[in-house]
């Protein structure tokens, strides 16, 4: 017993570090699981949330009995798809690419010029998404007008709004995920690519049969986080950008910009917590179904 005593005791400024972090994690993350009862109940507030009637699976119904729902479904759900393989190419290929610098100055001052977009708010994106799609004043509309070309009414055209959005969402998060994979390629030996170039393989080889098959751990990872967002959409990004305009949600509505405008005009907290509920569990299974398939063929790289 003295001597467990004396191991707390010693432990105690280990602990006392730890616990900022641990209410932390627990204020934010574990806390806020008890408001999941509201997914289930009919919120009265003048009867306060427990003693309010309870309403099963009513408030799940009314994301999949909206005249929208599949058009939220096939938005959030395809926007995800092509995000996770367009931002993983193009995050890899900018990271060899910055690999392949010389020069360190150089190198240091395109890795902050590549991370800058995603240090900005999507406030400010939009600003900047605005200042480029102006209907009259806006740069491209501008140069278009220098060609003598006619002006483009972007957010009026919903045909341009899927590119626009892809465009915009990797421009913003391919330098958080090039850091990643820049990480992962700077801890590869430099013996394997002194190697390969004495058996005379040149730089696409290197990449193909060193870089990439290394890298792969990495990718698998950030793919199996990825499938667990897959029914959420990043709502700065498809609220801000299009300005919310009506005429482009075709194109630009998802659960998550649906669910926050049918909560502005209904005021149903309710049906707002049913959707997040959903897409929590959607996605948790998700990333369950895509970790167990990773483990049966690759088990090394499979998270749990």
């Amino acid at each position: 017993m003295k001597k467990v005593r004396k191991r707390l005791i010693r432990s105690i400024p280990i602990y006392l570090m730890m616990l900022p972090g641990v209410l932390y994690l627990f204020c934010n993350n574990y806390l806020p699981m008890f408001g999941i009862v509201i997914a289930f109940k009919k919120v009265n507030w003048q009867v306060g949330l427990w003693k309010s009637p309870w309403a099963g699976m009513e408030n799940f119904r009314f994301l999949f009995q909206s005249k929208d729902a599949f058009v939220m479904l096939r938005n959030t759900i395809l926007y995800n798809v092509v995000f996770i393989v367009l931002g993983t190419v193009c995050a890899i290929a900018v990271a060899i690419l910055l690999n392949e610098v010389s020069k360190k100055l150089f190198r240091s001052m395109y890795q902050s010029l590549i991370l800058l977009p995603y240090l900005m708010s999507w406030v400010v994106v939009s600003y900047l998404a605005f200042a480029m799609l102006g209907n009259e004043t806006g740069f491209f509309n501008t140069m278009l007008k220098s060609l003598h070309l006619s002006p483009v009414l972007w957010y009026q055209e919903v045909k341009y709004w899927p590119f626009i959005l892809v465009f915009v969402n990797l421009w913003k998060s391919i330098g958080f995920n090039m850091i990643i994979y820049y990480s992962g390629i700077v801890g590869i030996s430099q013996e394997y690519y002194e190697a390969a170039r004495l058996d005379g393989a040149g730089k696409w080889k290197q990449i193909t049969n060193i870089t990439l098959p290394l890298l792969k751990p990495t990718v698998i990872t950030l793919f199996i986080m990825s499938v667990g967002n897959i029914m959420a959409s990043d709502f700065g990004l498809f609220y801000q950008i299009p300005k919310n305009q009506g005429l482009l949600y075709p194109a630009t509505q998802t659960i998550d910009t649906y669910v926050y405008n049918a909560l502005m005009k209904l005021g149903n907290i309710s049906m707002s917590s049913a959707a997040s509920v959903l897409q929590s569990v959607v996605g948790f299974a998700l990333v369950l179904s895509a970790n167990a398939i990773v483990r049966k063929y690759e088990k090394d790289s499979a998270l749990f």
